[in-house]
């Protein structure tokens, strides 16, 4: 019998995989702490902005200052409110109720009535200037100064003087100085019976303005052909309307004699 040698044939030994992952992670680590020591620290790089950013910035600031300077300056220069019309309008009789909240006798006026007036947003300067045709120049004496501007008309007789209103209207309205600012035309005398509404009067004098318009720039092209924009009140080609020009244009009405007002002081709220 022949005895055959015994074999022991060991199992084969496995290595931990969470070990070999721990092992390598600790390699790694190792190998990037190396290389974090050995590369040099990076301080963070401040980038100095170019003169020519730097310049227009400067510019820019400088610009908004001069801007914001002559805007307050331009604001606080103007501190009056015009009163305009014909003569009988009761132009005199609404700046003793606004000034002195009480009805006084008034006759024709021959030169300006001026006075200040205080509201809830503060003080303006009111301006009374005379109606007749030989003393509206005063306006001139005080356009510069006009925060805005109150044309004051006769709601009952306006249908009879609508071509002196209109033409007085006219020149007011086309006056640089005044083009940008508020402007109230105030249909006084509504307690009349014959009195004519807001509406009515803005429709009447948009279309006799229109009659105007065409009036003066056909007289003044037939003197100098080359005259055009500084007589044109609106838009070219189209009928003046009061939203075609550069003044916001409010109608309002009011009745001095039974001290209803509160239309123009409401407006002088606004604008103060």
């Amino acid at each position: 019998q022949i005895s055959w040698p015994r074999i022991v044939v060991k199992p084969p030994q496995f290595i931990s995989i969470s070990c070999v992952s721990a092992h390598l992670s600790v390699c790694v680590s190792a190998m990037d702490k190396a290389s974090y020591t050995q590369r040099p620290r990076e301080e963070p790089k401040f980038q100095a902005p170019d003169s020519t950013t730097l310049i227009i910035s400067l510019i820019a600031i400088f610009v908004t200052i001069v801007l914001l300077y002559v805007y307050k300056k331009k604001k606080t220069s103007r501190t009056d409110v015009l009163l305009v019309g014909l003569c009988e309008s009761g132009k005199t009789s609404i700046f003793t109720r606004l000034i002195h909240s009480e009805d006084r006798e008034t006759f024709t006026s021959i030169k300006e009535n001026i006075s200040d007036y205080t509201s809830k947003n503060g003080f303006v300067r009111i301006v009374d200037i005379p109606g007749h045709e030989r003393l509206r120049g005063k306006f001139d004496d005080f356009k510069n100064q006009a925060r805005g501007v109150v044309f004051v008309l006769d709601s009952v007789s306006l249908q009879k003087n609508i071509r002196d209103v209109a033409d007085y209207l006219y020149t007011i309205l086309l006056e640089p100085a005044i083009a940008s600012l508020p402007f109230l035309i105030l249909c006084n005398k509504q307690d009349e019976t014959m009195a004519k509404g807001s509406t009515a009067i803005k429709s009447l004098l948009e279309k006799e303005l229109n009659l105007v318009r065409t009036t003066r720039k056909n007289q003044l092209e037939s003197v100098d052909s080359s005259v055009k924009s500084n007589v044109f009140l609106g838009k070219q080609g189209k009928d003046f309307e009061f939203i075609h020009i550069s003044q916001y244009v409010d109608v309002l009405e009011c009745s001095v004699k039974n001290n209803d007002i509160d239309s123009l002081t409401d407006w002088l709220d606004r604008i103060i």
